[in-house]
C-alpha cells in the first residue's frame, strides 16, 4: 500500500511510532525489502556503504532483545529528565513521551519485526572522525523509517539497548560479528493503527537559526 504522501508530508509526518503500532498485521518481507532498497541510496562517507541489516523475525529471539532493552531502560528512566521553560513544546509533551517509551520498552517483542542496522568498524570520537562514521549510516536508517511510512508502516528509532554492554549481548544472540561492526539502533517494525499522522510541535526555526556567528 502506498500513502502517495508528498515529499514534504512524508518528512514532516514520520513520528516516532510506539502506540500506534499494529503488533497483530504480519510485515511482508518484499515490503522491507523495498524500504532497503530505497534506503541504500542515501549517502556514505567516501561510498563505502560498509552497513548490513539484521531484521529479526523469531519470536524466541525478540523477546531475548527486548529482554535486553527493558533491563537498560530501568536503569534509563532513573536518569534526571531534561528541565524545560513553561511553554516548551518538549516539556508540554514530557510526560506522554516517557509514558509511550515505556510502552514501547515492556511491548517491543510484539512487533512483527526488529531490525538492527550495523555498520562496519567504530566510532572514532577522539580523532574527530566521529561524525564521519555515524554520517555513513544515520541517513540510510532515516532514509528507511521515511520509505516505511509511505507505505503505512511505522517505527521508532532507539538505543537503549546499546548500554551497558548490552551491543555486546544483542551481537552475541543474532551472530554479529561485533569486533567488526557498530550497531546503530533497534527498530520495531510494524503496520500503523491508522495513517493520520501529524507534524509534531517544534521550537520555531527562528529561535535556532544563527547567521555568520552564534
Amino acid at each position: 500500500m502506498r500513502l502517495d504522501l508528498s515529499a514534504d508530508d512524508v518528512l514532516t509526518t514520520t513520528r516516532s511510532v510506539r502506540k500506534r503500532l499494529d503488533f497483530d498485521r504480519p510485515v511482508e518481507r518484499e515490503v522491507l525489502v523495498e524500504c532497503l532498497d530505497i534506503a541504500l541510496q542515501a549517502p556514505t562517507g567516501s561510498n563505502r556503504q560498509g552497513w548490513q541489516w539484521v531484521f529479526v523475525e523469531n519470536a524466541d529471539t525478540k523477546r531475548a532483545l527486548r529482554d535486553i532493552y527493558l533491563e537498560n531502560f530501568a536503569l534509563y528512566r532513573q536518569l534526571p529528565r531534561p528541565e524545560y521553560t513553561a511553554g516548551d513544546p518538549r516539556g508540554d509533551r514530557a510526560d506522554k513521551v516517557v509514558d509511550s517509551a515505556t510502552y514501547l520498552a515492556e511491548q517491543m517483542h510484539r512487533a512483527p519485526v526488529l531490525m538492527i542496522p550495523c555498520l562496519e568498524g567504530q566510532p572514532n570520537m577522539a580523532s574527530g572522525m566521529g561524525a564521519s562514521f555515524w554520517g555513513s549510516i544515520l541517513p540510510a536508517a532515516w532514509s528507511f523509517m521515511l520509505a516505511l511510512r509511505e507505505r503505512g508502516l511505522g517505527s521508532a528509532w532507539t538505543t537503549i539497548h546499546l548500554m551497558n554492554g548490552g551491543d555486546e549481548r544483542a551481537a552475541e544472540l543474532l551472530g554479529i560479528p561485533h569486533d567488526r561492526y557498530t550497531q546503530a539502533g533497534l527498530f520495531p517494525i510494524a503496520y500503523t493503527v491508522g495513517t493520520d499522522f501529524k507534524p509534531a510541535s517544534r521550537l520555531p526555526a527562528a529561535e535556532l537559526i544563527h547567521w555568520n556567528v552564534w
